[in-house]
């Protein structure tokens, strides 16, 4: 399934597979691109995801890990393991949607 993302200036097509390649996203639309990105997800039943916000300076990890932490549905994320993009990626467990009010 694909999803249109738009903000004011243009349009990405995001493929909703549980792979997010944040490379083509600013970091200001991190914020409001985690959330739906999930929602889309839990809506196919994918429970799994990999966010790839590569290595650089860290900046983008701590965006992609705030956003995580704040939601919800999230059960769980880690960074990825050496064969999975090491520090460049994050892998990230969803709750079932029956589960999301239940998160303290």
């Amino acid at each position: 399934m694909q999803s249109r993302w738009s903000d004011e200036a243009a349009a990405t097509e995001v493929v909703i597979d549980g792979v997010l390649d944040l490379h083509t996203f600013r970091p200001d639309e991190v914020k409001r691109l985690i959330p739906e990105y999930i929602r889309l997800c839990r809506e196919q039943g994918i429970h799994e995801l990999r966010i790839i916000h590569g290595k650089g300076k860290g900046v983008l990890r701590r965006l992609v890990h705030a956003a995580l932490e704040r939601e919800a549905a999230v059960l769980s994320f880690r960074l990825a393991g050496a064969d999975g993009g090491s520090w460049g990626a994050t892998l990230v467990d969803l709750r079932p949607a029956a589960t999301t009010a239940e998160r303290p």
